[in-house]
């Protein structure tokens, strides 16, 4: 039996709340290896950057503690939405035009608390969980619109979510985002950043040793309340999230994969 297929058939063997706790253990024992045995220290300090992000919380998730650390040294730092969000609640939400705006509102007040104003924030607001239904045109379109906040920026790196990250909107954000850097024609350093990786790429399944020999960390202990309170503005989000996933983000270094394009 192949190794994925074995999973599948424990998992409907296992009660839900053993699936979370196994989960969340997985997750802190391969973020500990990597922080302890298989990264480096990024040198963040000095380098403007640009997030990408599919969703409203991705950002403060994956990368929330080097955004408050670079804007307590006054580093700019944009961060760019490609989906509207409007499907990231549960079946008993509201209108979708109401999960957008609320979604936007929660994005706006979580990066003021980490340091970034509305001014550097943008919503391209593709629609959620659809990122990979782009015909060509709007794939083309979507990629002009990257390249075009790029060369008015001009970061000098650039943030987005691992190519592995076992969920579509944030693999093909990793794929727009690496075909959009191609057209820029300069050099930017390119570091993604797992938020469903380390949880749902079991045995590293998909995340492979080779994945992580360019890892690199960024200490969270400096701006831990800082994260903890950006990470508590989605409600909308958290209430169907597991409290094992949310905790994983405000307990440990984080993590980012250096990556050519």
């Amino acid at each position: 039996m192949k190794p994925i297929k074995f999973l599948n058939r424990i998992k409907k063997l296992v009660p839900y709340s053993a699936q979370i706790k196994l989960q969340h253990i997985h997750t802190a024992l391969v973020s500990q290896w990597i922080i302890n045995k298989g990264s480096q220290p990024l040198n963040w300090q000095k380098k403007s950057a640009m997030v990408f992000a599919p969703h409203q919380d991705d950002e403060t998730f994956g990368c929330g503690a080097m955004i408050a650390l670079k804007r307590q040294q006054g580093i700019p730092v944009t961060v760019v939405f490609l989906t509207d969000g409007g499907q990231g609640v549960d079946k008993q939400a509201p209108q979708v035009n109401e999960i957008v705006y609320t979604r936007k509102q929660e994005a706006i007040e979580a990066l003021r608390i980490l340091g970034v104003g509305e001014s550097a924030i943008y919503f391209l607001d593709k629609k959620d969980g659809a990122l990979h239904k782009l015909t060509q045109e709007e794939q083309r379109q979507t990629i002009a619109q990257i390249v075009e906040l790029v060369n008015f920026h001009q970061p000098e790196e650039i943030y987005v979510p691992h190519s592995k990250d076992c969920h579509n909107d944030h693999e093909v954000t990793f794929t727009l985002v690496k075909s959009a850097l191609k057209q820029v024609g300069k050099k930017i350093d390119l570091l993604q950043y797992p938020v469903w990786a380390f949880w749902k790429s079991r045995l590293f399944l998909r995340l492979k040793l080779q994945d992580i020999a360019v890892a690199y960390r960024v200490p969270l202990a400096p701006v831990k309340a800082q994260k903890t309170q950006a990470i508590a503005c989605y409600d909308s989000q958290l209430i169907s999230l597991s409290n094992a996933f949310v905790k994983h983000f405000s307990e440990t270094d984080e993590i980012f994969f250096k990556t050519d394009y």
